[in-house]
Order: C-alpha cells, then structure tokens, then sequence
C-alpha cells in the first residue's frame, strides 16, 4: 500500500547511524510448572498461608503489611511473584549484567531483546515490534515520526496523558471526539477527508472508568473513511480476549487494528518497559525516527527476561486469561447488589462511584483498617464531582478474597453513609 511505501522511504537509515541489530538469541522456555505454596502478605507472616494450584503466584506488594490484600496494583495476572518470572530475570541479569549502558543503535542491542521483540510481535499476530524505557515513551515517539502537518490524528477526549502528550509533540492537524462517541468520531472523520492520512487514536480499555473502547465500530468507520487505528492497550494486554491479547481479540479485529502500543509495566511482570507493534516498514521507521528509542538507554537485562517468561507463560496457556472474567463478574454483581455503582463494564478496573473527594479519601482509609489495600482519586486526575474508588481485580485474587473486599466495602459503605 501506498503507506506501506512511505514508511519504507521515511525508514531508509539516516547518515551515520547503525541500523543492523545484534540477530535474536533462542532461549528455551520451560513448562509452567506448579509451585511450592506461596504466603497471602508480605513480610515472612504465616499467617494467611494458601497455595495458588492454578496460578502459583501471589499479587501482594511486599511494602504491603501482612494480611492486607492489594486490591488496587496494576498486577492483573499475579505474574511479577511467579517464581518463573523472577527466575528468568535473575539469569539475565546474570548472563548479561544490570545493563547495557548504551542506547540501542550503539551496543545496548542484545539477543535477549530481538527474542522480545520477535515474541511480542508473534504475540499480537504481528509483523514486528520495538521496545521502551516505558508506554509513555512508545506514545511519545510514535506520533511525531508518523505524521506529517498533511496528516490528522483523531484522538478520544479521555485518552491517557501520554497519547495526548504524543500527540502534542506532532504536527499533524488535531481532531478531539466526544469519549466513544461514534457520531462525533464520523463527523470528525468527513472533516478530515482533506488531509493526506488519518490516524484514529484511542485506549483499548480506559483506565480511571474501567471501560472498553467500541473498536468494530471505530473499525469500520475507519474503513469507510479511509483511515488507520491506533490503540494504546496497557490494560488490556494479557488479559482481555480468549488468549489474552487484548481488545482487538476480545472484539474480533485484530486484522484491521493498525499500530498496538502497550506495556511490559502491568500484567506481563510489572517490572518496566513499553512497545510498539504492528507492520514491518512503520516500526523500521521508528528505529530510525522515533526520538525515545534513539536517546534512551536500552531496556535492562532483568527486565527483559522477566517480560520474555511473562510471554511465554501467556502463550503456553490461556488459562490466566480465562480466569480473570468470572473473578471480575463476581465482585461487579457483589457490589452492585450491594448498592454501590461501579463504572465500566466487564473489565477487571472496577471504580467505585462515590461523587465525594473525601468520601473516597475516607472510605479508602477504612478499608485498609480492615485489610483492603485501595486508593481514593479525586480532582485532578478525574473529574470534579466524579470522585471514586479504584478497585483493581487480580488473577490470584480468590474468590474469598474478592468476598472479604465486598464485604468490607459494605461495612465501610455504610458507616459513612454511601450505603443505606
């Protein structure tokens, strides 16, 4: 395609800089196998002490005293405890040293990293992919080496701050819709009809609402309207759709999503790291164009390793993936009989509405009194009036401790009076 050719001619090597990579070094991954019981809370406690048969992993910051469940990290599949992952992170970190003080273009290109690149890709069912320091670096550099002042970028008005950051930091002509508002997003796409290329933006999944993006319906306007989609899945990859790999599998449209930005930070290991996925000629653009790639150090050893097992984990079974839906619909059907109003919709970030900044303040700190680890949000980082408790669901929580959440949150909903 026509843009397909354009990427290639922007990608062509800039004068004096390396463009080979070191070639992708084959490590063999090993069964999942099942581990020795793990402890409920950090800090050596017995007390608590279960085993997980199925996901053999704890979800519990070990900052967290024991006996408190976390119920607000980013952990979505328990996998920055799994004893493989912390395996795989030693050895490289062994093998390869605490990191490779360059940039990758120099010598910060290992085989560790190309293994990741190639498993990532493979993963999303794509040509290839890069990596970064962070998401925020893949949505900061992906607009700029793109788009061109002919070009328009369509963005969701609640996008997170690194795709509007990104988009900032372009030059191409700017178009907000309403959040997934279908009229506005075609209205918005007839407007830009003049402009060379169209690039829809959105988050697979938003992450202070907990709800999902209508990608069939973003997808076929961009089709009728000619234009490419961009999503930013940091909550959604590992988990949502049948293997985990995210909206455009869980909605079934994964051949017409474009560009997948996401990162290594959350459900795959927890540690750092961010990427870009999709064709070939777009990301050999990026190495060449994309300024946080170029001018940051390469990602550490350890941090790969554990990312690459993440991986591996996934693709050898969807069973972690599986069991994150009937966890979610447990505890969204508990509070809502419970009387509590929780925003979104089948996803595991499950924000409980409150209205009031210090409710949410107050009700949060209650919760920890009794064992529940959540944080309040408030103005600025949602809306006035909008106030909420974010609660996140984990693959290890149990069913018990999903049970002991609501039901704290009941007692604690009551006492000051967000319940009857």
């Amino acid at each position: 395609s026509w843009v397909a050719a354009s990427w290639r001619r922007s990608a062509a090597p800039a004068p004096g800089r390396a463009s080979a990579s070191s070639p992708p070094g084959r490590v063999p991954t090993s069964a999942w196998r099942a581990a020795a019981p793990v402890r409920a809370g950090g800090g050596g406690e017995e007390e608590g002490s279960r085993s997980f048969p199925s996901v053999p992993c704890p979800c519990f910051s070990l900052s967290v005293p024991a006996g408190i469940i976390n119920f607000c990290a980013n952990n979505y599949l328990g996998l920055s405890s799994h004893p493989e992952v912390i395996r795989a992170a030693v050895e490289a970190l062994e093998k390869f040293g605490a990191g490779l003080s360059s940039v990758r273009f120099i010598c910060g290109t290992q085989s560790i990293h190309k293994d990741l690149e190639e498993k990532i890709a493979r993963f999303h069912q794509r040509e290839d992919a890069i990596l970064y320091a962070s998401c925020f670096d893949a949505n900061a550099g992906i607009f700029e080496a793109l788009l061109t002042p002919e070009d328009a970028v369509l963005s969701d008005e609640l996008n997170h701050a690194s795709i509007i950051d990104g988009i900032r930091l372009c030059k191409a002509n700017k178009y907000r819709y309403k959040h997934m508002d279908m009229q506005d997003l075609e209205a918005k796409l007839k407007e830009a009809q003049k402009h060379r290329l169209r690039l829809v933006a959105t988050d697979g999944a938003f992450s202070m609402d907990g709800d999902i993006a209508p990608l069939r319906e973003i997808c076929q306007l961009a089709q009728k309207y000619d234009a490419l989609v961009f999503i930013d899945e940091c909550h959604a990859t590992g988990f949502l759709g049948p293997n985990g790999r995210g909206t455009d599998e869980l909605l079934g449209v994964m051949d017409k999503v474009t560009i997948i930005n996401s990162t290594l930070g959350k459900a795959l290991g927890g540690a750092a790291g961010g990427y870009t996925t999709g064709p070939k000629p777009l990301i050999d653009l990026l190495r060449q164009r994309s300024r946080p790639y170029l001018f940051s150090n390469s990602l550490p050893p350890a941090v790969v390793g554990c990312a690459s097992k993440a991986l591996d984990l996934l693709m050898e079974s969807n069973a972690i993936a599986q069991s994150m839906a009937a966890k979610t619909q447990r505890f969204r059907s508990k509070m809502t009989a419970a009387g509590f109003t929780i925003s979104g919709r089948d996803h595991p970030i499950c924000p409980v509405m409150l209205g009031d900044a210090r409710l949410a303040s107050v009700m949060a700190e209650d919760m920890l009194n009794r064992g529940i680890y959540v944080i309040g949000f408030s103005y600025p980082v949602v809306p006035k009036g909008k106030a909420r408790i974010r609660v996140q669901i984990s693959a290890v929580h149990s069913d018990e401790d999903i049970d002991r959440c609501v039901e704290a949150f009941t007692q604690v909903g009551r006492k000051h009076g967000a319940l009857p």
